[in-house]
């Protein structure tokens, strides 16, 4: 039998098995070895310890056992972390009613202001971050450039190379350096870590103030050191934990909090905000509100309701109003080189687009190879992926050295390809000065002589979002050679595959955006010719067919589009494109997003169930013995059960003398066991208690503290004499559970868990005989790769190939 996810069913194995497994593949064993032991072995997650390098061994390359670890553990950054899932559902007990009936209208109106307040606030402060982003890049990468382009004029060739390969290690060694002592959790993108929060997966640290801040700073770093990463996925975490912090109502330990929040703690609300706060993350991005919302609700969010979706929408129009004015603050010229705010209203495509059915063949093919190209992108990445897994698991000065050596050759790639791309004369029609001597520009001088310009170089020596603006506009089919074009885009393919992975905060949208705007150039430029269409309008639609390839987004990606060229025209277009590209990837792999999720190991649930879970009864996956506690229960049996196991719901049964017969109560939690324990209110006698509970606790005292936080049992002393005594449950016992009979099917049990967002589902027996609870379905049970585990005659049916093929890509069996 495969051991039960530590963190989330009742204990004794009372959702998977009660078998005993083999101690070196029970991934509890080592927990349990010293009485001293938390489950939580790093507070932040990194490298330390031969059990942890042999567990996080066994997580990467996988073990042909029967024992699931992708429940317990996931990579998040680049170390192996242990997990535990969100409390969503609602704990109906005395305490909590008694609070509730003592709330007035004036409560009930307060909590809707400061929930309307808070997304106030999330929009303002993701705006900010953003904008910060956004001018730091400008301002660094442009004095780079502008330093190495002077360099080149003076014709000091290596002196430009010394400074340019500089400045990128500078720069990435400084997000590397922060991200891998400071906040581990903070590299890449983080939007794998949202998704599967969302989904109902906590982490620990992934929305940590350390997280924030070096996700802001190491995303500046890392964007400006010309590595091929974007900064569209970090904004999306820095939303995630600006959300998170604000919703958790500032720090007790510090004595920074309100009353007034503690509304908001508990996992239901957080969930909404960090929704917000990844929605104000793409309209930082981009200032693209509505492509914002759509993109929470199309890619991250795993519920969604009418209420949310205004609360999400008015949090973007604040990133876009809070930006706006931020951006005409720096028309003034004080915010540096550049000013313009980044990736924002590109305002570049022609102002009436027409198109006619000419166009359609060289549109649908561009779909076509969109699709290929992106499936590709999304297989050779997972690849990289685990060879950087491999490395980064040696230690902390294996992943500088990696992103060292990435950084170098990248470093020597741009510069260096640029040599090979001929001479191109400067346009006479441009308003833009050419070549661009001494400032940011467009015609790159580079190695050529005055009045000409290096198109090649025009690309690689600019910002992403420079380079984006180019390849989109208008009016240039001149202005690069097809054979630049050629280069720029194989060198972007490979160079942002290889530049993601790394132990630094990256992002995959705009390097996707940046390599398909080529892409679309180059098929503009070979088959254009047999279309009215733009090179620039092809850039754009490149960039739809790599999006919806790789990442297979069609509405979010749609209007963020259309709000970044700001052209409604192009609408029918992109939306053939992105269709079509969609479609023909969905064939080959999994969008990158999911790959990502299943790669680091999160216990992602889908929103469907697989066919072979119609031939299974939650019966099939559930076993015994279950542990379970008394209404009135001793002490010391509480303090072991706790040590002994990492489970996090208990069932709570009467027993005669207190029923007729054995009779199920409801459900505890552990947190809430452990509430108990630290205020000591006991009893002598296991009698019924007189103690009103309402009086001597406040549903304060039982609040959700933050992400990836918990108390340890470890941490509370009891004497001999108060472990004999005992403690009256039925007041803090959640009366109200989510049950199912045995005989439900497996699939209709994951919908009803997903659905509602729960952790526990208890199972009831079919006979009234047997006992009043025979488990607990948790989300380890539902995974895939654990009900193949326990039923492998399931691969010879004839729904083998349903997910076969993921797990193999995955590789976590």
């Amino acid at each position: 039998m495969a051991p039960r996810d530590p963190k989330d069913g009742g204990g004794g194995g009372g959702g998977s098995g009660g078998g005993a497994a083999d101690p070196e593949d029970d991934i509890e064993a080592p927990l349990l070895a010293s009485s001293g032991s938390s489950f939580f072995l790093d507070p932040a997650c990194e490298d330390g310890g031969e059990e942890q390098r042999r567990r996080r061994r066994r997580f990467l390359h996988g073990s042909h056992t029967l024992s699931n670890t992708t429940s317990q553990v996931a990579l998040v950054g680049a170390d192996v972390c242990p997990i535990e899932s969100l409390d969503y559902e609602l704990v109906e007990n005395d305490v909590f009613k008694q609070d509730w009936r003592a709330r007035g209208r004036g409560h009930i109106l307060r909590y809707v202001a400061l929930k309307w307040a808070l997304c106030f606030l999330v929009g303002a402060l993701v705006a900010a971050a953003g904008f910060v982003a956004n001018i730091g890049v400008e301002n660094v990468a442009g004095s780079k450039f502008v330093v190495t382009s002077n360099l080149m004029f003076e014709g000091k060739h290596r002196s430009a190379f010394a400074v340019f390969l500089a400045s990128n290690f500078v720069l990435t060694m400084l997000a590397a350096v922060l991200t891998v002592y400071v906040a581990p959790a903070a590299a890449g993108s983080g939007i794998p870590e949202v998704k599967a929060y969302l989904n109902g997966v906590d982490a620990p640290n992934i929305f940590s103030l350390k997280t924030l801040i070096v996700k802001i700073v190491g995303c500046i770093a890392a964007v400006s050191s010309s590595l091929h990463v974007g900064k569209a996925g970090p904004l999306v975490h820095t939303g995630a934990c600006i959300a998170s912090i604000l919703g958790q109502g500032g720090s007790s330990k510090y004595g920074m909090t309100c009353k007034w929040l503690r509304y908001f703690k508990n996992d239901r609300d957080r969930r909404d905000l960090v929704t917000c706060g990844s929605a104000a993350g793409i309209a930082a991005a981009f200032r693209s509100p509505v492509g914002g919302v759509l993109f929470a609700l199309e890619t991250v969010s795993s519920w969604w309701r009418s209420a949310l979706l205004w609360r999400a929408f008015f949090t973007t129009a604040m990133v876009a109003v809070v930006l706006r004015a931020l951006i005409d603050f720096c028309k003034s010229g004080k915010c540096g080189l550049f000013g313009k705010g980044g990736l924002i209203m590109f305002d570049v495509t022609a102002d009436y687009v027409t198109y006619h059915l000419v166009d359609l063949p060289p549109v649908i093919t561009l779909g076509v190879l969109g699709g290929i190209l992106g499936s590709l992108y999304n297989f050779f990445l997972d690849k990289v992926l685990r060879l950087y897994n491999l490395i980064n698991e040696k230690g902390k000065t294996y992943k500088l050295v990696l992103a060292a050596t990435v950084t170098v050759c990248t470093s020597c790639c741009l510069f260096g390809l640029p040599w090979i791309a001929a001479c191109k004369p400067c346009p006479t029609d441009t308003e833009e000065a050419c070549p661009s001597i001494g400032r940011s520009g467009n015609f790159k001088k580079f190695q050529c002589g005055m009045n000409e310009y290096n198109d090649l170089a025009s690309l690689f020596f600019n910002t992403n979002d420079d380079t984006i603006r180019n390849l989109y506009s208008a009016g240039t089919d001149d202005e690069f050679h097809i054979s630049s074009i050629l280069v720029f885009f194989a060198a972007s393919y490979f160079l942002g595959i290889f530049s993601y992975g790394l132990a630094l905060p990256s992002g995959l949208f705009v390097p996707v955006i940046l390599t398909g705007a080529a892409y679309g150039r180059l098929v503009g430029m070979l088959i254009g010719s047999q279309s009215t269409l733009d090179h620039g309008l092809f850039a754009v639609l490149g960039s739809a067919a790599l999006l919806g390839g790789s990442m297979r987004m069609t509405v979010s990606v749609c209007v963020i589009l259309l709000e970044l060229t700001n052209n409604l025209l192009m609408l029918p277009l992109v939306m053939l494109v992105l269709l079509i590209s969609k479609v023909v990837a969905d064939a080959f792999n999994a969008n990158v997003y999911d790959l990502l999720v299943r790669l680091k190991g999160f216990p992602h649930l889908e929103g469907y169930a697989e066919p072979y879970m119609r031939q299974l009864s939650v019966s099939d996956v559930v076993t015994g013995p279950l542990q379970t506690f008394n209404g009135i229960e001793k002490v010391g049996h509480i303090v072991h059960v706790l040590k002994t196991t990492g489970h996090n719901g208990f069932p709570v049964v009467d027993e005669p003398p207190f029923s007729d017969c054995p009779t199920l109560y409801g459900l505890i939690l552990r947190d809430h066991l452990l509430v108990l324990l630290r205020k000591k209110d006991f009893i002598h006698n296991c009698t019924a208690s007189t103690l009103n509970a309402s009086k001597h606790f406040t549903n304060d005292e039982f609040a959700k503290r933050g992400s990836g936080k918990q108390d340890r049992i470890e941490d509370i002393e009891l004497s001999a004499e108060e472990l004999e005594m005992f403690v009256d449950l039925h007041p803090f016992t959640n009366t109200s559970p989510y049950t199912v009979l045995e005989t439900m099917s497996l699939a209709k049990a994951l919908i009803l868990f997903r659905e509602v967002g729960l952790r526990h589902l208890l199972v009831l027996p079919k006979s009234s005989k047997r006992a009043p609870v025979v488990g607990i379905l948790t989300r380890h049970d539902f995974m895939p790769e654990h009900i193949l585990g326990l039923h492998p005659f399931l691969f010879k049916s004839r729904w083998k190939k349903v997910r076969l093929g993921k797990l193999k890509m995955t590789n976590i069996l």
